[in-house]
């Protein structure tokens, strides 16, 4: 392959590295934001997503123009593939975190929740998948994208309990029920970055192997594993 042909791939995986770190740091920053109630940090949340949408434009734009110049072979073009599909999920992770930090400022400004339940649990799980994810990317290791659904399980299960336990609260104490409502939001938004982590390290098993894991037993063994 020719040089510049292989220098615009490397910019093409570099930038998609550049937002998994930018995207994994915004969630910390909107979690940190909502348990020690800092309005700054929620902003900065909001500011660090205006950027993760520039990489997703970037790479789709570069992705796109290599295809339609270059002629990729195969192992280029599911490259090129992953990283415009991976780089969307990507970008939702920041517009969720967004949303935390959004209700973080919200409740905080009006009523400072005491009990966060399991949301500081689910955060460090979440964190440490999209790790994992883009991880498997970083090092070329199947076997560590294929653990990702299998936290993903825990995440749904910690969501599960989060919600029991806020709606029991609010038949309990019906003053807190618009507290309990956001905190099951905050819950639910990390619940759904556990997702747009699989689908990212699901994409990764498609660079690697060629193999398209998406609702296939292969995943399914993988959780239940």
């Amino acid at each position: 392959m020719h040089p510049f042909y292989q220098a615009e791939l490397k910019q093409i995986r570099q930038n998609l590295v550049l937002m998994g770190e930018r995207a994994i740091e915004v969630v910390r920053l909107a979690v940190q934001s909502l348990v020690e109630g800092d309005p700054v940090m929620s902003e900065k949340v909001i500011e660090m997503d205006d950027r993760i949408d520039e990489l997703e434009l970037a790479i789709d734009s570069e992705a796109i123009r290599y295809i339609s110049l270059r002629s990729p072979v195969a192992s280029d073009l599911r490259l090129l593939t992953m990283a415009m599909k991976a780089c969307h999920d990507l970008e939702r992770v920041g517009d969720e975190a967004t949303t935390i930090a959004k209700y973080a400022r919200r409740m905080h400004e009006n009523y400072p929740p005491k009990k966060l339940h399991a949301i500081p649990a689910m955060a460090e799980l979440v964190i440490e998948q999209l790790r994992n994810a883009m991880d498997s990317f970083i090092g070329d290791d199947a076997k560590v994208a294929y653990s990702v659904p299998k936290q993903d399980r825990q995440i749904d299960d910690l969501h599960r309990k989060n919600y029991r336990d806020l709606t029991a609260g609010i038949r309990a104490e019906p003053t807190l029920t618009e507290q309990s409502i956001e905190l099951i939001f905050v819950s639910k938004a990390l619940e759904r970055i556990g997702d747009h982590a699989t689908n990212v390290a699901e994409d990764v098993i498609y660079l690697l192997e060629g193999d398209d894991v998406r609702h296939t037993e292969a995943v399914k063994r993988s959780v239940q594993g």
